[in-house]
């Protein structure tokens, strides 16, 4: 046999295992409890982006902070120290503010535009009926509902379809994180987490 043959079996020997490999860790992630296919948010700043950061505030550990005027949202972890998130908020007069909880979560949630988004936006009536939860849905890849007196108060922090707009005051109330922020948030949170919007 001549080298000629040998690089050509091992080269198809190597594809061979890389395609093999590559089909397992495809099956590992479909076999996941909450699977999310994409990997990458292009078009978000790199100041929005998710990191480890020194926090000052006095909230204990476990509790979100959503800071509307920065457009970040802080998991208090404690010793001084939280994950930052960019978000996109509400536009001006549409946040809510206070303290909530987490009362509910949903991966891929459908969406139904509110009456009064339906009033402030008329061309939201086509989605009267609802969307159904996927890709092209507004509420992304997952939700965390904030009830507050244990009742919804139909304010979100939830992913998005338009991750070009984290940073912006753009949305009819609810917060918006890049749909790779919300998967790690919606893993890290369990429902009755306290949550305070300033």
């Amino acid at each position: 046999m001549d080298n000629s043959h040998m690089t050509r079996r091992a080269l198809v020997l190597g594809a061979a295992a890389l395609l093999t490999s590559g089909c397992t860790s495809t099956m590992r992630q479909l076999t996941e409890p909450f699977y999310y296919p994409f990997s990458s948010t292009p078009g978000v700043s790199a100041r929005y982006r998710r990191r480890r950061v020194r926090y000052d505030g006095s909230e204990p550990a476990g509790t979100i902070v959503v800071n509307t005027s920065e457009r970040f949202l802080y998991v208090v972890e404690g010793d001084g120290w939280a994950t930052r998130y960019g978000v996109a908020v509400g536009e001006e007069g549409l946040t809510y503010k206070g303290f909530a909880t987490i009362g509910r979560k949903a991966e891929w949630p459908a969406w139904t535009p509110t009456a009064s988004m339906i009033e402030r936006k008329p061309r939201l009536a086509q989605y009267a009926g609802g969307v159904p939860g996927g890709p092209n849905n507004p509420l992304g890849a997952a939700a965390l509902y904030l009830y507050s007196g244990g009742k919804d108060t139909m304010f979100r922090l939830h992913g998005t379809n338009e991750p070009w707009l984290i940073g912006q005051a753009v949305s009819n109330g609810c917060v918006r994180l890049t749909n790779d922020d919300i998967v790690d948030l919606y893993r890290r949170t369990p429902v009755g987490t306290r949550v305070l919007v300033i």
